[in-house]
């Protein structure tokens, strides 16, 4: 696949032939791109936004495939939705452009929700309705020719991920028609508006009923898709006819459009899609509706969380992390690389790249094999560290996602979310955000308002530690007490609700509603984990192995000049008298400033030896946890600050990073001697 981030869509704005592929979000739009594409895409930026498009040649035909984000309606609520609906609206004029609608065969409703918008613009379509089998195991039936007649388009039954259903798309057979005309009946105040604004279009348009329903809910600006329709005094006119309809109605417009529709449609999917009353509930649908449920959803959430402690933190960050590091780098790589490089290399450049003859491997002051070397601190970090640890939690993160039940966790903490200005959906990016938050950051534009999307970015900086930070975290709390990893948790989940309560209360705008598609619980399959976790793994290593390694060598170069004493000295009131830590916690701090996981990989080789001699002591306890609430709440990566850039502007990464450093060792501080004074 070939990116292109930063691209314009010159390509999309010069085809004549183009191809729509829209839907809901989670109904498989992106594999079924790929089956049409054979997979050669290209992603570009819509202009001036960060929402990307990819858009890729058809098999066997001229046409021009992009895939949009997915949405619930043409009437937006996100950037994302936005984005979807100009693209369309743009598009559609052209005499050769066409739209591949994807539902999920199960969800209907939710389909045909969209589906009557596209009517409404009388678009040349072929419906693709997806996930059949899914909806066979469940009991559903489709009767899909039927449902193609009633609407006068072309429906075809498909199961994604096995290619099946897609042979007259692929072969360029497939009839796109412009749907036989469904009318949504509105109340009388609108459909009067309807017709008002539809006199002002010209008669020979195409959809007119569609687009003067667009321009009545408008209630920005006049929208850019629609400059061409501006003739004379027609913007002031359809302004004039929105606000007498504002009048006569008592409810939002929007509202009361979008559930007109909803209406229609579920009175047409309970037309056409049918269930078996025999179907028997089996334990994963008994499962996926207790972990719904507002007391044993509780408990299910505490096992699912306690689990994944196991699996990462004591058999990721424990047993595999020591096997790796001692047997593998310290026992093996390390001494065989010091003999090698030894015999191979000059005397003379002993010292300068592995240290002094008769010194013990990699415990001199070389580039490459020494307390700061490239190899023996910089690549152990990155192998024998963290990726164990990345892998494990990515492996338990793909079970998590592939079986559903990431959205029941969302539901259950919506409640929670709202005392800081936010809603369920933001538990998504905040649980992606323990894989990276600089994938997590991206992934904020779910939210529906700027508000939101700033808080949530704010928090994934703050306080949501990255996959490798977290394992270490684990595998650091697995060796001290219960209590240790309750300061720990009280604390940064403690400060994160203060900050989202004070953001919430300090920043404009407002909240958005909480709509979210609850999928069934299913057993993940296994081919499906293995690919997300080696993709993830091959991901993070491409762009923290060079990190770790640029860190190390700075740490090298410091250490050479005699700059990085220098800095521990100035920098000991604040670390070792108000942090309460050992000298060398400077050094991870230091690296912290270029990735916040490599600090937390060096705060764990700094305690390693503590925390192995089993007994820990409880200032050692004071220290840990301090240690890491600090490094947990410390300034995100380089990678992260990008993306804040790219996603919320230079001016909000700027007042978010000058905000999170100096609060971070305020409140490792004020832990510090609260624990002290309780404790000690």
């Amino acid at each position: 696949m070939h990116d292109h981030h930063q691209g314009t869509l010159t390509s999309l704005q010069g085809e004549e032939h183009v191809t729509m592929l829209v839907g809901n979000p989670n109904v498989g739009k992106s594999v079924i791109f790929g089956v049409l594409t054979g997979r050669y895409a290209t992603v570009s930026n819509y202009p001036g936004t960060t929402v990307e498009l990819t858009h890729g040649r058809m098999r066997g035909g001229e046409s021009l495939l992009v895939d949009l984000p997915g949405t619930n309606s043409l009437l937006p609520e996100s950037e994302d939705e936005q984005v979807t609906r100009d693209v369309l609206m743009t598009m559609l004029d052209r005499p050769h452009a066409r739209v591949v609608q994807v539902f999920d065969t199960k969800n209907l409703r939710r389909g045909l929700f969209l589906t009557l918008q596209l009517l409404e613009l009388e678009t040349p379509l072929v419906l693709v309705a997806n996930m059949t089998d899914e909806a066979r195991s469940r009991g559903w039936h489709l009767d899909g020719a039927a449902l193609g007649a009633q609407l006068g388009v072309t429906l075809l039954e498909t199961i994604a991920t096995q290619r099946n259903g897609f042979a007259q798309l692929m072969s360029g057979q497939a009839e796109f028609r412009v749907p036989r005309a469904h009318r949504v009946g509105y109340p009388a105040p609108v459909e009067a508006a309807l017709t008002r604004v539809e006199e002002l279009l010209p008669e020979t348009m195409r959809g007119r009923r569609g687009l003067a329903l667009m321009l009545l809910a408008e209630d920005g600006p006049w929208p850019q898709w629609a400059e061409t329709l501006d003739s004379g005094d027609m913007r002031n006119r359809v302004a004039e006819i929105r606000a007498g309809l504002n009048r006569r109605l008592h409810e939002p417009l929007r509202f009361v459009i979008n559930r007109t529709r909803q209406a229609a449609a579920d009175r047409m999917a309970r037309n056409f899609l049918t269930r078996e009353k025999t179907q028997l509930r089996g334990w994963p649908a008994q499962l996926g509706s207790l972990a719904l449920h507002p007391l044993w959803g509780l408990p299910i959430a505490a096992a699912v969380l306690y689990g994944i402690y196991l699996f990462v933190g004591v058999l990721g960050a424990g047993t595999a992390v020591d096997f790796l590091e001692n047997a593998i780098f310290a026992g093996w790589v390390v001494p065989w690389l010091d003999s090698a490089l030894r015999w191979a290399l000059p005397e003379g450049t002993w010292e300068l790249l592995i240290g002094p003859a008769g010194t013990e491997p990699g415990a001199g002051g070389g580039l490459l094999l020494g307390d700061y070397g490239l190899i023996s601190m910089g690549l152990s970090y990155a192998f024998a560290i963290v990726l164990p640890i990345v892998g494990f939690f990515f492996i338990a993160f793909s079970i998590l996602e592939d079986s559903g039940y990431l959205p029941r966790l969302a539901v259950m903490l919506n409640r929670v979310f709202r005392a800081i200005g936010l809603n369920g959906k933001a538990v998504l990016p905040m649980i992606l955000g323990l894989g990276c938050d600089t994938m997590a950051t991206m992934t904020a534009r779910i939210l529906s308002t700027p508000k939101e999307r700033i808080i949530v970015t704010l928090l994934l900086a703050l306080g949501v530690p990255c996959s490798a930070q977290l394992g270490v975290i684990l595998g650091m709390m697995a060796a001290l007490s219960g209590w240790a990893m309750l300061w720990w948790l009280g604390t940064v989940i403690g400060v994160m609700a203060m900050v989202g309560w004070l953001a919430n209360r300090v920043l404009p705008g407002q909240g958005s509603d909480f709509v979210l598609e609850i999928p069934p619980l299913r057993v993940p399959a296994l081919g499906n984990i293995a690919i997300k976790t080696l993709a993830r793994i091959e991901w993070y290593l491409r762009e923290v192995v060079p990190l770790f390694l640029l860190g190390t060598f700075l740490l090298w170069v410091l250490n050479r000049v005699d700059a990085l004493a220098a800095l521990e000295r100035g920098v000991a009131p604040l670390v070792q008298g108000w942090l309460g830590l050992p000298a060398k916690a400077t050094e991870a701090f230091l690296i912290g400033f270029l990735r916040r996981d490599y600090g937390a990989a060096g705060l764990f080789a700094l305690f390693q030896d503590s925390l192995s001699a089993g007994e820990v002591s409880q200032l050692v306890e004071i220290q840990v946890v301090v240690s890491l609430v600090t490094i947990t709440l410390f300034v995100p990566c380089i990678a992260n600050f990008l993306m804040i850039v790219k996603e919320r502007g230079l001016a909000t990464a700027l007042w978010m990073t000058a905000f999170i450093f100096p609060f971070a060792f305020l409140v490792g501080g004020l832990l510090n001697q609260l624990m002290r004074l309780l404790l000690l």
